[in-house]
């Protein structure tokens, strides 16, 4: 199993059994993070592996899991450094699947003081992860998602590549499976808006839940050999939407 192929059987696993993984796995953790690319690269992050094995390194906080490990990502605070510690999370979580390691995130969680922070990052999520105690995977058909009609605008008829990506972005997992995401797809592009939202727990995940989207987009693109840039065009982000945000469009420099 791929990457790609992760993306439509990867689900949330939120109970483990408490065994020790491989020392070589979990070097495989950290060698995979270093080679993975960022969707900003000039942000700074860093990952940590906490061993609660022992059950004596809990996290503390509301939905916590327990877990035999703690996978915890830091991020300098810079514009778009939520969406890119999302971007990198979720190719970490799809990561750990094709492992046979399940794995959840945990948006409220917290660790001791001095963890919070290292080398002047801050502590953004973690991500619980070890051998599933039941099943690691689910079906397609088991996601509890958006039908398409429902997230997406058809200004043109999609084409074959578009048909793709759109699925996998609509797999994408969300922090309360919130699904922010709005699509409207023209000739060769496919344009993301946010929806606007008046709570600001929501709010304050939703770059974080975009970044894990467009892993998966990128994650098809590369798969599929497309030629996909994830861009900012100033002509819409100009305009101005009642109900959703822009925030990037996905185009193809040589159509297919």
């Amino acid at each position: 199993m791929n990457l790609y192929e992760a993306i439509f059987s990867r689900k949330s696993v939120r109970k483990f059994r408490m065994e020790a993984v491989e020392e070589d796995l979990l070097a495989e953790i950290g060698a995979f993070y270093s080679e993975t690319p960022a969707l900003y690269p000039g942000i700074e992050t860093e990952i940590g592996i906490i061993n609660n094995t022992d059950g004596k390194h809990p996290v503390s906080g509301l939905f916590k899991v327990s877990a035999p490990y703690y996978l915890s990502i830091y991020s300098e605070k810079r514009d778009r450094s939520l969406m890119n510690a999302g971007y990198l999370g979720e190719q970490l979580a799809l990561f750990l699947m094709t492992r046979g390691l399940g794995s959840c995130f945990l948006g409220s969680a917290h660790l001791k003081k001095e963890e919070m922070t290292r080398g002047g990052k801050e502590l953004v999520i973690l991500l619980a992860f070890g051998k599933p105690a039941g099943s690691l995977t689910r079906r397609v058909s088991e996601a509890k998602r958006e039908p398409m009609s429902r997230l997406c605008v058809y200004k043109d008829e999609p084409r074959s590549w578009m048909q793709d990506v759109l699925e996998a972005a609509r797999l994408a997992p969300s922090a309360l499976n919130t699904q922010p995401w709005r699509f409207v797809v023209t000739e060769n592009r496919i344009h993301i808006f946010s929806k606007n939202r008046s709570v600001e727990t929501l709010k304050k995940w939703d770059e974080f839940n975009f970044g894990v989207m467009f892993a998966h987009i990128m994650i098809v693109s590369e798969e599929k050999w497309l030629d996909l840039d994830l861009i900012r065009l100033e002509n819409i982000s100009q305009k101005n939407f009642r109900s959703n945000q822009y925030v990037l469009s996905a185009v193809m420099k040589n159509r297919p």
